[in-house]
């Protein structure tokens, strides 16, 4: 969901769409109706590298066994044909509030891809997907506040919903002037470190990765976000949520899905996210959530019916991040004046009490307690 904070900041500059509506968007959930997911190869990692206004990321997400939170991601970012650029981001978390979290971001210089375009170069960075499709390595010397060196394995299956993971924008569906792309690797493992002036960061442990690709200008594609990234002993749940703008009828489109080792339980557009409950943020009046509730629908390859439930607490949040105090003053009063724009990222990761995920296959009930971070995304009324 970094892509919002640190890419494109010269994208969120412009005018509000015209009002197109729901008939202008062609939802993912459409091609989930006849197949709510495909499992995902190595072309489906491949880089897109669009020559229009797009931003692309590859995000990686790590739950360690000690304890810490941390995601390393890689954004490419195009304005209009003009001018690419490229970002590494890390942040590694401070879980008890004791000190400020680590928050690096790096301008890219000499960006290039494989010949293949899975792997990603650019001057001290490179993150590349291993020859048998299988395992990204992450590497990072851009700052040396945060040198990341880390392997992340897929323990499951990846998946994209529907059979390309796209959702198109345009009045004509046969020429989309948008897109919005999502891949995941739901449940994976993680070895290595992010050496910080604290000393190094373990990420052995748990893993999940995202390739997203947002093929338009970010605020026309979505006015808000909801992402769920839970991980267990036995099960992980990912969910991906966005709501367009009045433009396209204020039309959400959910992907998600729920996974083991080795196997995709369920996947597809058929989920829900509700914040269960909220409080005015004083400083932007968005309505923060306090707690939350996701819902998973679907069935698996044999047709039992699937549901899977996660709600809880959030407790407090554990950073909340102003998009626009990223954003040079000439776009701020750009985007503030004409777009209505006010993005804010809310980031939660309960600790006193963990979550349950709680699954029922046909008949059979099954809960798991794990670790939920989870993001809610403000950008525009």
């Amino acid at each position: 969901m970094f892509k919002w904070a640190q890419a494109a900041l010269a994208n969120v500059a412009g005018t509000k769409e015209p009002i197109y509506g729901p008939e202008a968007i062609k939802s993912v959930a459409e091609e989930a109706k006849t197949t709510p997911y495909t499992e995902i190869t190595k072309d489906d990692l491949k880089w897109q590298a669009m020559e229009s206004t797009c931003v692309e990321t590859q995000c990686f997400y790590f739950m360690t066994d000690s304890g810490k939170l941390a995601f390393a991601q890689v954004i490419y970012s195009n304005v209009a044909g003009i001018r690419t650029t490229c970002q590494f981001n890390s942040k590694v978390f401070s879980l008890d509030g004791s000190k400020p979290h680590l928050w690096c971001s790096t301008p890219l210089n000499n960006h290039e891809f494989s010949e293949d375009k899975t792997g990603f170069y650019a001057t001290d960075c490179a993150v590349e997907l291993s020859e048998d499709g299988n395992s990204y390595t992450i590497k990072s010397l851009n700052d040396e506040r945060s040198i990341v060196n880390v392997t992340v394995k897929r323990t499951a299956p990846g998946f994209k919903v529907g059979t390309t993971g796209t959702t198109l924008f345009g009045t004509d569906p046969a020429n989309p002037w948008g897109s919005m792309r999502h891949v995941f690797w739901p449940r994976c493992v993680a070895e290595g470190t992010i050496a910080t002036p604290d000393g190094p960061v373990d990420c052995k442990g748990r893993a999940m990765f995202v390739h997203a690709l947002q093929g338009m200008k970010p605020h026309h594609a979505a006015a808000k976000w909801n992402f769920c990234d839970f991980q267990g002993p036995n099960y992980s749940a990912v969910l991906m949520q966005y709501t367009t703008p009045p433009s396209y009828g204020s039309t959400v489109v959910t992907v998600g899905g729920v996974v083991k080792d080795n196997e995709i339980i369920f996947a597809g557009a058929d989920g829900a996210v509700t914040h269960t409950a909220t409080k005015g943020d004083t400083e932007n009046d968005w309505p923060e959530p306090t707690a939350i509730k996701f819902e998973w629908k679907g069935a698996t390859k044999d047709g039992k019916q699937v549901d899977a439930v996660l709600e809880g607490e959030l407790e407090d949040r554990l950073d909340r991040i102003d998009v626009m105090a990223e954003v040079p003053g000439f776009v701020k009063q750009i985007v503030a004046g004409a777009a209505g724009t006010k993005p804010y990222i809310y980031q939660y990761a309960p600790q006193k009490k963990k979550l349950t995920l709680k699954l029922k296959v046909g008949d059979q009930e099954i809960s798991e307690e794990g670790y939920l971070f989870s993001e809610a995304t403000f950008i525009s009324s």
